[in-house]
Parts: C-alpha cells; sequence; structure tokens
C-alpha cells in the first residue's frame, strides 16, 4: 500500500467509535475516506469481523452523523481492509455536538469566530443577511433611510415616491418575513453600536509606530461612519493644497479625496463583523493606512487587486445597498479606482496586503522615497540623486558628476533614465540646464 496520509485519506489499525469524528470533519471539508487495518507503516493489517463492521459502521454514521457513507471490504495483501468514504455535505455535520474541519492529516475542531464562520458559510447566507433578533423598526433612523432615498433616485427611481420606510427596507433585502436583518442595522440603525459595539471605525494620527498623537472614534450607522469619518480627516488630520484653475480656486486634500472614500466603502462591505476589531485608518507623516479584519475570498488573491477582478463581496446586502446608493460599481473596481486616483494626483500606488486575516491599503504622500523609487528599480546612484534634489531643489550633469563619482556620459544616462521614469523633469536650455522632481501638471 503506497497510499500516505492527506487532507482525504487516513489510516486506522481498527474501528472505534470515536473515528465518527474524522468522518465528520471529511464530511465537513472535501469529503475523504478513512481506511481501517492499516498499521502507522501504512501497511495492510487487517480487521476482525470484518463482515459485522460493514454492517455496523453505516448505521452508526447515519445515526450519529446524519450522513450515508459508502462502506466497502477490499484484500490488500491477503488481508481484509475497510474503506469508509463519505462526500462533502452541503450542511455542517458535528459529531457530540462538536465541529471539526480537515486541514491536511490534522482534524481541527472549530471554536468561537470560526465556529461561527463555518456554519454561516454552510448555511449560504454571509454575516448581515441573518436576522437580527434584538432590533425592531424602532431601532431605525428614518433620517438615514430619507438620504438613502435622495441617493439612490438614479438606481431606483421608484423608492422617491415610496414613503413607507419598511417597504424599502423590504425591497432593499434588508427585511424578511418581518425580521430585521443585521444589514438594516448597520446601514439604516440609530445605534448599531448597541447591538454589534465593534461595529465602529478609529482614526489615529501616529507620529510613529508606537506614538499615538490623536484620535477620533467614529460610531452611528455605516452612513454616517463614512460621511464623518471623511469630514474628521479633512479637518482634522490631513492638509489641503491650494491650487488655481484658471480663476477657480481648488482645495487639494494631501490624499485623493475619492481614494479615501472608495477605501473606506471597502473596508466596510469587505471587512469580517464577527470580529472585534474596529475599522482602523492610521496617520502617519508620510502614509496613510486602512485597515480591516477579513480574509480575501480565494478568488481574488492580493496580487489581482490592482488589475480586473471578481467582485466578490463579503457582506452581500451592503454591497448591494452601497451600489443601489450610486456609491460603489459592482464590477470589481474599486481598487483600481483607487490606484487611478492616486496616481492622478502624482502620488505612487498604493499597497494592497492581506496578511493573518487583515486587509490593509497603504496611500503614500510622497512618491520620492528611498522605499518607492527601489520598487522602480533605480540604482543607488539615481537614488541618491533624487534626495539631493529633495533637499537642494535642483541638479546639474556636473552636481550629479561630483555627487555619484560618475563619467560624463554615465551621468547623462543615469538623469535620462530619471526623466523617462517620470521622476525628474529639465529645465532651462543649454549651460542653464538643470532638474527638478517632477509635479503634478509637468
Amino acid at each position: 500500500m503506497k497510499k500516505t496520509e492527506t487532507q482525504n485519506i487516513e489510516f486506522k489499525p481498527n474501528w472505534r467509535d470515536e473515528y465518527l469524528k474524522v468522518l465528520a470533519a471529511f464530511a465537513n471539508t472535501d469529503g475523504g475516506t478513512l481506511i481501517v487495518g492499516v498499521d502507522d507503516n501504512h501497511n495492510p493489517i487487517g480487521v476482525r469481523n470484518a463482515k459485522k463492521l460493514l454492517e455496523d459502521i453505516p448505521n452508526k454514521v447515519k445515526d450519529r452523523l446524519g450522513i450515508i457513507p459508502s462502506v466497502e471490504i477490499k484484500k490488500e495483501k491477503g488481508k481484509e481492509v475497510i474503506y469508509i468514504a463519505v462526500n462533502p455535505s452541503s450542511v455542517p455535520i458535528s459529531f457530540n455536538g462538536r465541529y471539526f474541519v480537515r486541514s491536511g492529516s490534522t482534524n481541527l475542531e472549530l471554536s468561537g469566530k470560526e465556529l461561527s464562520n463555518f456554519l454561516m458559510k454552510k448555511s449560504g447566507k454571509t454575516w448581515d443577511e441573518l436576522p437580527e433578533e434584538r432590533a425592531t423598526l424602532d431601532d431605525i433612523n428614518e433620517k438615514t433611510i430619507e438620504e438613502f432615498k435622495e441617493y439612490a433616485r438614479d438606481r431606483m427611481p421608484a423608492i422617491a415616491r415610496e414613503s413607507n420606510y419598511k417597504t424599502i427596507l423590504e425591497k432593499l433585502g434588508v427585511i424578511e418575513s418581518g425580521k430585521i436583518k443585521r444589514a438594516a442595522v448597520l446601514l439604516f440603525g440609530k445605534t448599531p453600536q448597541r447591538f454589534y459595539p465593534q461595529a465602529q471605525l478609529k482614526i489615529g494620527k501616529f507620529l510613529t509606530e508606537t506614538e499615538l498623537k490623536s484620535t477620533d472614534i467614529v460610531e452611528g450607522n455605516l452612513f454616517e461612519q463614512l460621511r464623518n469619518s471623511l469630514d474628521i480627516l479633512k479637518t482634522k488630520y490631513l492638509m489641503s493644497n491650494v491650487k488655481f484653475e484658471g480663476m477657480h480656486r481648488r482645495d487639494v486634500l494631501e490624499y485623493p479625496y475619492d481614494a479615501l472614500r472608495e477605501a473606506i466603502i471597502n473596508a466596510m462591505i469587505h471587512r469580517d463583523y464577527a470580529s472585534t476589531s474596529a475599522i482602523q485608518i492610521k496617520v502617519y507623516t508620510d502614509k496613510l493606512s486602512i485597515m480591516n479584519e477579513g480574509k480575501l475570498p480565494n478568488e481574488v488573491p492580493v496580487e489581482k487587486l490592482k488589475t480586473n477582478h471578481l467582485s466578490v463581496p463579503r457582506n452581500i446586502l451592503l454591497a448591494k445597498v452601497f451600489y443601489l446608493a450610486g456609491f460603489i460599481e459592482t464590477w470589481g473596481r474599486g481598487t483600481i479606482k483607487i490606484v487611478e486616483n492616486c496616481k492622478k494626483q502624482g502620488l505612487p500606488e498604493p499597497d494592497f496586503n492581506n496578511e493573518n486575516g487583515v486587509m490593509e491599503v497603504t496611500l503614500y504622500k510622497d512618491r520620492f522615497t528611498e522605499e518607492y523609487l527601489k520598487k522602480l528599480g533605480l540604482n543607488e546612484r539615481q537614488i541618491k540623486a533624487v534626495m539631493y534634489v529633495k533637499d537642494k531643489g535642483k541638479i546639474t550633469n556636473k552636481e550629479y558628476r561630483n555627487l555619484v563619482k560618475l563619467s560624463d556620459e554615465g551621468a547623462r544616462q543615469d538623469i535620462s533614465g530619471l526623466v523617462k521614469n517620470g521622476i525628474l523633469v529639465q529645465r532651462g536650455k543649454g549651460r542653464s540646464v538643470r532638474y527638478v522632481l517632477k509635479q503634478v501638471g509637468d
């Protein structure tokens, strides 16, 4: 016998009822086969009373687990070995009130958030689709519904004429059979934190990774959180630069407003509300990060976020209502728009990271950092020159040669590379030629 234990195969020397746990784990994962009558070295040793086990095991599996296995006797090197196979189950299977899944060749018991997510997935519903038994229509903020009616005029034209708030919520699918769903509380609730204390957003100003200067906690429903968090960022945490387009004055936020808005909405839609952590916005001197708990779906690996990808929201109803409000599209372009807005404002491409179940979007204020320049493939001489220009405001060919100890032709090639990469731009002609950092509009 050349088989080894895997995600779908496990060996036992004899049958014990406690091995029903293994079959439950198989059923809760991808299905699998338990082979009985094999020693630790995977050599067949046979079982006693094989025919009796052939009758007993199917009944025990059916009675204890509620599933019907395939059980057969096979001859392995002259020994009778029992193969017990189960298919993956569409409903959760418990053994003695406990739930197990298969991970590699190990059976893992689920508990806490993992168990909650597992049961929810098996039910075919997302977290926001489940009913909130504690909530009533009195917990709904009618003002927010009126605001939503204005937002949704384009995508739900008839909603402007609807005056019955319950009917509106039913049409949105956030009330069903008279039961208010979690999505209704989050989107339209007066005080969602009474039901879900974790459903809040925190903003912090950080001088270093550990030194916090100021903080704000934003609560209310998701529409209120979105509006208020953006207002707080604009008035308290971020600077605006004044630019003039002809006769018109324009205030340009140091990070693109549309990119911030898109990133916050994404965090709200895709966060894992079963977790206890709030959405966190960390503002540093040179960057801003938006973090939420929630692992990306397998269909959307993090490296695909800057290219066309599927739209697979963790919370279906939240995404639906934000779409109808005109806040998002349904084509998975949210992260692409964040990238485009940053580049349009002359900022570096943002970073997307999804590690340890946490999604993080990082926007950078200064595209002329050593870290970013290395990503562009610049050599150490070129990076040194850019740092020089940041300090002095300009650099000439002669200054470049003296700075990096390079020949005239080598300096010319390096500088040409910086110009082609959109880092430097030439000013002046002839002997007055100098190079400065390229700005938006150059």
